[in-house]
């Protein structure tokens, strides 16, 4: 009788495949408790403050002899906004709250606002400035929390 030799997987390609899908299943979990972390903060009852800054924030900004005006034509309110003063490939960020001219309870829809931002401009050397909205919402619980939108949501100005 003739002997029939077995062959299995090599113990080095079956390693490799268990490292692989050991990998696959890490990524998988991390993506899905990444989602799961994020605390929703929600404005304007149930919508997520993330399509509001999407959908409901619109502003208007100019620069001219270092006043920065500034006008909300969006229906979100902008409690704060971030200033991103670029040079090259340099920036340095301020909020806009830290000014003395920003309204304390933030700019409301029609709201217009000047600010002197010369100083700054000066002491950075900027060549072009950012404005990032800062809203607030709210928790599930009820707390009031800001929310900076992504920097599409901004207005960029060359000076």
């Amino acid at each position: 009788m003739k002997e029939v030799k077995k062959r299995g997987v090599s113990p080095v390609i079956a390693t490799v495949l268990l490292i692989a899908l050991v990998i696959i299943i890490a990524l998988i979990i991390f993506l899905f408790m990444r989602n799961i972390g994020e605390e929703n903060i929600m404005k304007f009852g149930d919508e997520s403050i993330k399509l509001a800054c999407q959908q409901k924030v619109d502003f208007d900004a100019s620069y001219s002899n270092g006043l920065l005006a500034i006008s909300n034509l969006g229906e979100a309110p902008i409690f704060n906004m971030n200033i991103k003063f670029s040079q090259g490939g340099n920036y340095e960020t301020k909020e806009l709250k830290s000014f003395s001219e920003w309204p304390s309870s933030g700019l409301n829809q029609g709201g217009v606002v000047s600010v002197d931002i010369s100083s700054d401009i000066s002491s950075t050397g900027a060549e072009k400035i950012t404005l990032i909205p800062i809203l607030v919402g709210k928790t599930k619980e009820g707390a009031k929390k800001s929310y900076t939108c992504e920097a599409s949501s901004g207005v960029e100005i060359t000076i």
